[in-house]
């Protein structure tokens, strides 16, 4: 039988990895709907961070053995506790993914294809 130390240790790493399930499955599909779209300024890409860091902050407090005080994480040991890149490089990485569904659009489903299509060669596509 597992020590007391060893399941609440086991027990920690399951509730850790829930929560990091939870995270990327329910949160960040309902934050990120329609992300594909959104035109980000530079100034505008740090209020999904902070959104971000506050949500992470689910992890807790950490013990610190030497002072036997809990410490907040900081932002950078909470980036370390979830292992994928932040959510402002998933919003260009699905504008990006989008932006070639768009651009592979034939000419038989309408004029999003098309126009994109002659944008992208430097005509205008006016008559």
């Amino acid at each position: 039988m597992l020590s007391f130390v060893a399941e609440s240790f086991v027990f920690q790493v399951a509730i850790k990895n829930l929560k990091i399930k939870i995270y990327r499955t329910i949160i960040l599909s309902v934050v990120l709907y329609g992300c594909e779209t959104w035109s980000l300024k530079l100034r505008e890409e740090r209020k999904p961070r902070v959104f971000e860091n506050i949500v992470l902050r689910i992890f807790g407090p950490r013990w610190d053995e030497v002072t036997g005080e809990w410490i907040r994480l900081h932002n950078e040991e909470l980036n370390g506790f979830y292992s994928s890149p932040n959510i402002v490089r998933v919003i260009k990485s699905r504008r990006m993914r989008w932006t070639g569904h768009v651009a592979r659009i034939g000419e038989e489903r309408g004029c999003i294809g098309s126009c994109w299509r002659n944008r992208r060669e430097g005509t205008t596509g006016e008559i």
